[in-house]
This record gives structure tokens, sequence and C-alpha cells, in this order.
């Protein structure tokens, strides 16, 4: 079973939009069993269009297609998917008072002939209604290939794949099992953990691939396995997962299709009713958003401070000056008066702070790009470790964060 996907904007291809779509299709689909053989972005140009939908048949069993379903005259998907079905637009009844019930509980302005204009599809679709749209799903059939055609805007695309697209795809192919499990490791390099797994990824079954997915600080390995006998997949991985841990199992915290861990600490934390602080400089933020895009944090995180100047290191979180004019911001001194002042100030248990360097420029401090200080405040303990990660300002911040998270882990652990 094979798949391709069709993007269709010139705003993806100029770089204004980052193209989200492919991997959140490609990744269902695969849970699936259908593999993704390619994906194609193509401008909005009606011959474009056409031969990628062309070339697409010849060589998948599945086209999904997302964007240019938009009501105005640059949208010209729908228009040329008739043409490449020899087909004709018409009016469905369904979605246009669908159209009308949005703009009447929503919108709250008059419904236009442009926005009517969302009601017509090719007459040889099934309508995929778009509960969070305008634009419905379109899915038609041609030398055996099936065609999907969706909204861009992420959301109305998801919703439209959950409910209409994946389970019409499960009911009418027959596909075989693909199982992954990706186990989440923090500590070791992707080199340092090929070697002492070698013997043990020789010896996988030949229906079992391993990939590493190295990533700021991280690496994960992702088992995959595919055939048509689901639990002896499923038993297979789990038995060779369970080797794996008596090699690596002090830097394995997790499994990604489990929790991250960032939820990890939470469940951790929240069992113990305990709580958790950040002061933020060098990391702008980011441990906290880590932290609070997963649902339920409000159970165990206390809160955050973006100390990022010098002064508000004072103000806020009550560093001594006179402690930043003798070790500098960008040190270990300042880290862990950085981590007390913030577990003070909003009475946690815990506190994660991070204080360096991340370039381009010197800043404030004195050390070298890429310098991160970190320090973790504990209920009976504080202290900082010192790391270079790199002269990249995005790789340190991303590193700098996952080291924060695990070294926060094997304190509670």
């Amino acid at each position: 079973m094979l798949a391709e996907i069709i993007t269709i904007g010139d705003e993806i291809l100029i770089g204004q939009i980052v193209d989200s779509n492919s991997a959140f299709i490609g990744k269902e689909l695969n849970k699936i069993g259908i593999d993704v053989y390619q994906i194609t972005s193509v401008q909005d140009d009606k011959q474009h269009i056409l031969n990628a939908l062309e070339d697409a048949k010849n060589r998948v069993d599945v086209v999904l297609i997302t964007g240019g379903l938009g009501p105005t005259k640059d949208d010209i998907t729908k228009h040329t998917i008739c043409e490449f079905f020899d087909d004709t637009l018409i009016q469905n009844d369904d979605v246009l008072r669908h159209i009308e019930a949005l703009f009447a509980k929503y919108i709250h302005t008059p419904v236009t002939d442009i926005n009517r204009m969302q009601a017509l599809v090719p007459s040889k679709s099934a309508v995929l209604m778009n509960n969070f749209g305008t634009a419905p799903g379109m899915w038609l059939e041609k030398d055996d290939t099936v065609f999907v055609s969706m909204p861009g805007v992420p959301f109305e695309m998801k919703n439209l794949m959950k409910d209409e697209v994946l389970p019409g795809l499960q009911k009418r192919f027959e596909r075989p099992f693909i199982i992954h499990k990706t186990v989440l490791t923090y500590g070791l390099g992707e080199s340092a953990i090929a070697k002492k797994i070698e013997r043990w990824e020789d010896d996988l079954p030949s229906f079992i691939k391993l990939a590493y997915l190295p990533n700021l600080g991280r690496v994960r390995l992702r088992l995959s396995a595919r055939g048509t006998n689901e639990k002896l997949l499923f038993d297979t991985i789990e038995k060779r997962i369970t080797d794996l841990h008596s090699l690596i199992g002090d830097i394995i915290v997790g499994y990604e299709e489990d929790e991250s861990i960032e939820i990890l600490i939470g469940k951790i934390l929240t069992s113990r009713g305990q709580f958790l602080a950040v002061a933020e400089s060098c990391t702008g933020g980011k441990i906290a958003q880590s932290i609070t895009v997963n649902e339920g944090s409000s159970s165990f995180f206390k809160g955050a401070a973006v100390t990022y100047a010098t002064l508000s290191k004072t103000d806020i979180l009550g560093v001594d000056e006179d402690l930043i004019k003798k070790f500098t911001v960008t040190s270990h001194e300042v880290a862990k008066a950085m981590a007390i002042g913030v577990k003070n100030k909003f009475k946690s248990d815990y506190a994660i702070a991070t204080t360096g360097n991340a370039g381009p420029l010197k800043g404030d401090g004195d050390v070298e790009v890429g310098t991160v200080f970190i320090s973790i405040a504990t209920p009976n303990r504080v202290f900082s470790e010192k790391f270079v990660f790199s002269n990249s300002r995005e790789r340190t911040i991303g590193k700098a964060v996952n080291k924060s998270f695990e070294l926060l882990l094997n304190e509670l652990n």
C-alpha cells in the first residue's frame, strides 16, 4: 500500500508557511499500514497540478491533496480536479447549509456569493463534511487510485483525516500491520549508543528496522515492525526492548508513543503532591512552554520568570548584585541564586534555572558562545552544571531545554 501527498500552494514553495500537514498525514497513514512513497509540493498552477495528479496515479494507490480550496480566485484546486476527472462542479445543498450555519453562529457577517461557492463540488466526488470550516473534503477514484482533496488549514485537515479519510481508507483497502515503538533516551550521543547496542542491533529479525533519531541532546530509537501477524510483531518488539533496557536502561526515560519527558516529570511531581517553578534567561521561556503545552500541567507547575536582562535577575529573583559583579551573570553562582530565587518566589518544591550565552554575541557575560549554566533546586539541595553546547543559537537553546529536563528527572528518580 503506497500513498503520495500533494501539497498545493505558492506559500509553501516560497517558505512563507511550513508544511506541517504532510508530517501529520504521513504519521497517520503509517499507523494504518499505508506507506508514503512521495511528498510533492506544487504551485497554484493548473498544468503543474494536473501533471502531479497524473504522475501520482501511475505510482501509488492513494493520493492525498491539501490546499487550494479557498473561496478566492487564486485557489484553483477544485476546477483543476474537475478537468483531471472530466467532471463539472455542482452545488451540494448539505455543504451550503453548513456554510450558512457557520456564518450565523461564529462570523456574524452576511454570507457572500463567494462564500456560497464553497458548496460547489465535483459531481463525481463523495463529499467529506468539514465541521470546522467551509471547504469540504472530496473523495474521488480513477483507475483504482483513490484521490482525496482536503483544505490546507491544518486543524480542518486533521479533523477530516481522523473523522472521514482514515476510516474510509481502512474500509477500502486491505493493509499490512505496521507497529512502531520509539524509545526516548537522554544523556548519550548517537554514536555512543550505537556502539553499546551494536550486537543487539545486528540480532534484530529482518521484519524489524531500527532508526536513530538524534535531536539536540536526546536520541530517539524507533523500532518498526511490518507483517501480517499483529501479535507476533508486538510481542517481538516488546521482547527486544526488554533486552535493550539491559544495555542502556540508565539513559532510557520513556517512550514517545506514551509520554514525553515533560509529561513523565509532571506525573512524578503530581503523584508526590510537589511543584515546579522555572527561571529562564538564555532559554527565553522555552522550558515553560514545553511544560505548559501539555494538558494537566497546572497540577504541578507553579510558574516561570523569564529574567533575560541582568536587572530582571536582581529585581524579580532577588539575585545579589554583588554576586553578579563578582562572578558575572553566566556562572554557577548566579544560576544557583536564580533557582533558589524562583523556588522561593513561587513556593515550589523544585526549580530549574538557566543562564548562559546562546550567541551570536557575548552579551552581558564573559563566557564563550554556547555556554549554559543549568541549576536545579530540590527540597534538600541546589546545584549547577556547566555545558558548552554549540556555536548555533538555536541548537544551544534546544540542548539546554532538553538537558534541564534530564537533570531534573535524574533528581526526581
